[in-house]
């Protein structure tokens, strides 16, 4: 899937003006502001109607198709209703969700429990297992572990591995945080200001960065910078 141009205006200002190809799983790196959440949302036809939005996009599936995107929010807490039983959170029929739940790990009888009653790690896997139930072609993840502690994020960032093998999806993970991105994906691209300001394989842009911006952003996430293939 490779995006030639994506370019989000507000009026006369350009706010986003960016390329990048995911050909396995891309992280999408900057700081607050430096439009990464637009870009988001902008894959998700979600974008406000006072922005406009061009894209070139070369991909062997359509984004407009609402199956073959789907997205891992934030936080988990807020991503479901709080008042219904987990199964009934659910579309897809019971054997697609039990598949789902085996290679979560997850025990089914949380299906019939409600949000409040799972931990965080429990919780960020049923949302995955709901992003997933679709069989989408490109899974978004919106800084997927910040809310949930050290541990508990590395188990998560080894199970979406785990499920990208399985279920053959691209993967953009949409994030500031330089050292779980390193962790999961194979590309960056980092972003500021709404421009690429630098982009390649994980490795040699960690090992290698250019820019003083993408240098102060490893400096803030990691003490080794050094990195494997």
């Amino acid at each position: 899937m490779k995006i030639d141009k994506l370019t989000i205006t507000l009026q006369d200002t350009t706010l986003v003006d960016i390329s990048f190809e995911i050909v396995h799983s891309l992280a999408l790196v900057g700081q607050s502001g430096s439009g990464k959440s637009l870009t988001l949302k902008a894959l998700l036809g979600m974008l406000p109607q006072e922005m406009e939005l061009e894209m070139n996009l070369e991909s062997s599936f359509s984004l407009a198709a609402g199956s073959s995107v789907a997205l891992v929010p934030q936080n988990p807490f807020t991503a479901l209703s709080p008042l219904t039983k987990i199964r009934k959170q659910f579309f897809s029929d019971t054997k697609r969700i039990d598949t789902l739940f085996d290679e979560l790990g997850l025990s089914h009888d949380l299906l019939e429990r409600f949000p409040p009653e799972l931990s965080g790690g429990q919780l960020q896997r049923v949302v995955i297992a709901m992003a997933l139930e679709s069989q989408p072609k490109l899974l978004l993840l919106d800084e997927p572990t910040t809310a949930l502690d050290p541990d508990t994020r590395v188990v998560i960032l080894d199970l979406l591995k785990e499920l990208q093998k399985k279920e053959k999806f691209l993967m953009l993970f949409v994030t500031h945080d330089i050292s779980s991105a390193a962790y999961l994906c194979e590309d960056i691209c980092v972003i500021q200001n709404g421009k690429v300001v630098e982009d390649g394989i994980m490795s040699d842009i960690l090992n290698n960065p250019k820019q003083k911006y993408t240098k102060t952003l490893i400096e803030a996430n990691f003490a080794n910078r050094n990195f494997r293939e």
